[in-house]
């Protein structure tokens, strides 16, 4: 099988296996450090089957392909992160002080080594399977963007916001919070480490500035 295509027979989403859910999960883990070391491209389904103690059929029946299997690492990391997401959204507050807490919760996510590692396998791997960037930013960044310009869009209802266009008020924000610091991280591996303090004061002066422009 090619490494760096996807299968057109190979379904992004494959029906889960009904039994052994938790050797699946446990096969995943093994896979995504095997892509962090080796890379997309030199990943293949045999090095995996082996670091994880399994048959490739094993991994076929799991998963359908490499690329499918891919797709579950970046969807599992997603959704572990939406589920906080969602929570800070909800839970009681000003404006300011949710807007704070998501952005304090997204830079510290965006900026651990194994979010940036991901990061870079995506980016390296793109010029040959551009649908794995499709997977990465459907998966990550365009959920967290629409989850966003809901809560915009709400509180712009409510006359807590000014915020006529909240796609793009939820852009710009996302924006101001990571893009410095992310760029910074993909590009310069032995980067010094930001301090929470150095953190704090960045959201502080993104929100700061956001609510500037669409505060109420």
């Amino acid at each position: 099988m090619p490494s760096s295509t996807v299968r057109d027979d190979c379904p992004l989403k494959p029906a889960p296996v009904p039994r052994g859910e938790k050797r699946r999960q446990e096969i995943a883990a093994v896979a995504e450090r095997v892509f962090f070391t080796h890379g997309f491209t030199d990943t293949t389904m045999q090095i995996i089957a082996a670091e994880a103690g399994a048959s490739k059929e094993t991994l076929y029946r799991h998963f359908g392909c490499k690329e499918a299997l891919f797709s579950e690492i970046v969807e599992n990391r997603a959704n572990h992160f939406l589920e906080r997401l969602d929570e800070n959204l909800r839970k009681p507050g000003s404006v300011r002080e949710v807007l704070h807490d998501l952005g304090s919760r997204l830079l510290d996510a965006m900026m651990r080594s194994d979010s940036l590692c991901l990061s870079r396998v995506v980016i390296a791997e793109v010029p040959r399977n551009p649908d794995l960037g499709r997977i990465f930013y459907e998966q990550g960044p365009e959920r967290v963007q629409k989850r966003l310009t809901q809560y915009l869009a709400i509180a712009h209802e409510r006359g807590e916001l000014r915020c006529a266009d909240p796609l793009l008020a939820a852009r710009l924000f996302l924006g101001a919070i990571f893009s410095h610091y992310y760029i910074k991280g993909l590009v310069i591996p032995d980067r010094e480490t930001i301090g929470q303090e150095q953190m704090q004061a960045h959201v502080d002066e993104a929100v700061a500035m956001f609510l500037a422009r669409y505060g109420a």
